[in-house]
Parts: C-alpha cells; structure tokens; sequence
C-alpha cells in the first residue's frame, strides 16, 4: 500500500506518546513538579500530534468529527473514542501531580491500561483488513504494542527494561518480516480469484484494466524492489535496536541518552514506512502487480 507520510507520522509519535504515558501512568519514572510537567508535556505532544497527523490523510479532514459516530463498526472510530478517553485520563493524573503534587496511583494505572488499549485499536484498524494477509494476523498487534512499550521505556529512561524491550521487539520485528513474507501467497488469492475467472483456466494479465490511474493504484497498490526492502530492514533494525541497546549500555549522557532516542525513531519511522509499502493488497492482482518485485 501507499506509504502516506501523515499515517506514517501518526502511527510513529502516538505510539511512542501513548508507550511514554504507560511508564508515566505506572510511576516510571516517579516524577514531579516542573520534571512531571516537562515528561507529561512530551508524551501528550508525541500522542496527540500523532493523532492529528493522521487527519491529513482524510480527503476531507473537516468531517473528521464524524468519524465518532461510527464506533459499533469502526476501528477507526473506536480509536478516536478511546484516545479521548485515554488522554482525558491521563490528563487529570498529570495535572493533579504537576498542580497539586497528588500521585493517586490507581488512576495511573488506569491510564496506562487505557493506553495499552487504544495502541491495540489503533493496530486493529490495520490488522482487521482481511484483505491484506501481511496485516491480517495478531502479530499486527503484538508488535504495535512492542514498539509503543519499548519506545515508552527508552524515553521514561528506563535503561534495563528498555534494553530487554528493544531487544525483544527487534527480535519479534524480524521474526514479524519473515512469516509476512509468505502471508499473501498462503492466503489462497490469485489472478484467478481475484478475476473471477478461474474456472475458464490459467488467467494471465493481457493489459492494463484502464489506461488512467485511480485510487486503488494509488493508495492500494505499491511496488518495492526486494533488494531495497532488505535494505531498509537492515537500516531499520539497527536504527531502531541494535544502536540504541549498545548507546544504552554505556554510562549515562543526556547527549548519548538523546541520540539513543533520535536513532529509535529514525528506524521506527522506516519500518512503519516498510509495514505500508510492503503490505499486498489482493487489488493488486487485478491489476498485475505485487508489492515486492
């Protein structure tokens, strides 16, 4: 699929806001006064600019409220319902802690449940898409979390569980890229199912449907080399992990501790544009085309 850079944005910096808000939520690190405000401030900053990123890819953003009334059969509508909630949330235990210097514990907790909770509808709206088999498994969901649970720990300064929590995700990261690989050729679609015309025989692309482009060739069907996409893995993993786990495992810098966190996010930002490009839309076979060439 199209990589769209505000979706790309969106699924980047809220899952890191909202992995940030959990270790805030759970007293991770145990914050106050200015230091509470600074921590808070970045979370909701990454979650919430996250979340409005994602309205530039709307063809008419302005209607975006609407999306809310569509909650008993929309992902999408129940991520804006639950991000609402979750910010409202954590935003009463931040603001008696950073006002008042009152920690109630369960609220956090609270919160940080919440979060968990709307970083998995968020991967829902992908991974409910039955018609791309990359996303269409659990591990959809499972590395969404990863990612915001790792990043949340990198940026609360969590060192240990940071460093088990990339190392993990990485690992489930790669696993995630090779079992995907094989995800659309097992689904069972081809040229034939997708035609319909399988039980005249072998059905081979003559020419193109249309002479134009439309928006299934635009946003649904997406051609990456398998020689860059292997590229791109490799840059992502060390980007996002491998770096990050060495810079940690040095004594402590803020200036090495920021570059620790600047590397995460260039590598996250490549494999969420990698979870687009390479994801096959069985559109694609109508038109003749696969994600990976």
């Amino acid at each position: 699929m199209h990589p769209a850079a505000s979706i790309i944005t969106f699924t980047t910096l809220s899952g890191l806001g909202f992995g940030l808000l959990v270790f805030l939520g759970l007293g991770f690190p145990p914050v106050e006064g200015l230091n509470a405000f600074i921590f808070f401030a970045v979370a909701f900053a990454l979650a919430v600019g996250g979340l409005i990123s994602s309205t530039f890819h709307l063809g008419h953003p302005e209607r975006a409220l609407k999306a809310f009334t569509q909650w008993r059969t929309s992902w999408l509508s129940r991520e804006g319902w639950a991000a609402v909630i979750t910010l409202s949330v954590m935003g009463l235990f931040a603001g008696l802690i950073v006002l008042f210097d009152l920690r109630i514990a369960p609220l956090g907790w609270l919160g940080a449940l919440a979060c968990l909770a709307t970083v998995y509808i968020t991967s829902m709206i992908y991974g409910s898409i039955r018609s791309v088999p990359r996303w269409a498994h659990w591990s959809t969901s499972a590395m969404f979390l990863a990612y915001a649970l790792s990043g949340g720990a990198l940026l609360s300064g969590q060192v240990p569980a940071a460093i088990i929590l990339l190392a993990l995700t990485g690992i489930g990261q790669f696993v995630a890229w090779q079992a995907g690989d094989a995800r659309f050729a097992a689904s069972g679609s081809t040229a034939e199912t997708a035609t319909g015309l399988g039980h005249i025989g072998k059905v081979r692309l003559f020419e193109a449907p249309h002479s134009g482009g439309n928006y299934l060739t635009k946003e649904m069907v997406f051609v990456i080399g398998r020689k860059h996409a292997t590229k791109l893995r490799a840059i992502a993993l060390l980007l996002a992990f491998a770096a990050p786990i060495v810079i940690l495992l040095l004594p402590f810098y803020h200036m090495l501790a920021a570059l620790a966190v600047l590397s995460h996010l260039c590598g996250v930002l490549i494999t969420r544009w990698l979870f687009f490009a390479e994801a096959e839309h069985t559109v694609s076979l109508y038109y003749g085309r696969s994600a990976a060439a």
